[in-house]
């Protein structure tokens, strides 16, 4: 693991560049949003969900989730988006969202080291994945293995916002998501919005939720009351009525 370092420029072959920096610990992470120029106390939302797992037929469905709702939402909110960074799933598509609507909100990737491939680098495990060419800085963590980044997406997102509103949308998602990456963000007293009807892990807890599959697994996160659920097939309108809703409850919150 290197040691924390100035942050450097990488640049994809779509000609952009981002920012990426090495984190030693969770003491390095203001640090590095410093570094990278990002103003601390800014409202975040964090995406987790579907990456290699995320079907073809899926990843068309969620398209406007991410173009109509997502991204329009982040741009008038003034958010920071921190999701896992690599180009896959849910994460490609956002960052394809992110370029094809214009936004100008930062897009920060949070990678384990050892899974991350640089542009023009060499692999550093078989399993590893290529960063996402659309985001805007890339933070590289500690670990050896996919999700040992769970924590520190959830602990970046808490020091980004710093008091500001902060929400999670899970869509989506396997093992990582429901085990690690929701956890995570309860445990930072973060609300998460599952979208229902995407998939897998989000489809589980939406139907736990509603009470029309019980699942004594994931009953503890429900009790939390920092779960919301919309289903994607309500359409676009709903959905964003929805993040606003939720929003706005996170919102209030944070000014009491």
């Amino acid at each position: 693991m290197k040691l924390m370092q100035p942050p450097f420029p990488v640049t994809f072959k779509n000609g952009l560049t981002a920012e990426v920096t090495y984190l030693a610990d969770a003491a390095d992470i203001p640090v590095a949003l410093q570094q990278f120029g990002l103003a601390t106390a800014c409202p975040t939302l964090v995406i987790v969900g579907g990456a290699s797992g995320l079907s073809v037929e899926d990843f068309e469905r969620l398209r406007s989730l991410f173009k109509e709702v997502v991204c329009p939402f982040a741009a008038a909110k003034n958010f920071a988006i921190i999701d896992g960074g690599t180009d896959a799933g849910v994460m490609q598509l956002m960052g394809q969202s992110r370029a094809e609507t214009g936004g100008q909100f930062p897009l920060i990737g949070v990678v384990v080291e050892q899974k991350a491939i640089l542009p023009a680098s060499t692999p550093p495990s078989g399993d590893a994945a290529a960063l996402e060419p659309y985001h805007t800085h890339f933070l590289l963590v500690p670990g050896q293995e996919w999700g040992e980044e769970s924590p520190w997406i959830a602990q970046v997102a808490t020091t980004l916002s710093a008091g500001q509103p902060s929400l999670t949308l899970l869509i989506n998602g396997g093992a990582i998501a429901l085990h690690q990456d929701v956890p995570n963000s309860l445990e930072q007293e973060r609300p998460v919005l599952v979208i229902g009807g995407s998939g897998r892990s989000a489809d589980r807890l939406a139907l736990a939720m509603t009470g029309q599959k019980p699942d004594p697994e994931v009953q503890g996160m429900i009790d939390s009351g920092l779960l919301h659920t919309v289903d994607l097939t309500v359409g676009i309108e709903l959905l964003r009525a929805a993040l606003q809703r939720v929003f706005a409850s996170v919102n209030h919150g944070a000014n009491e």
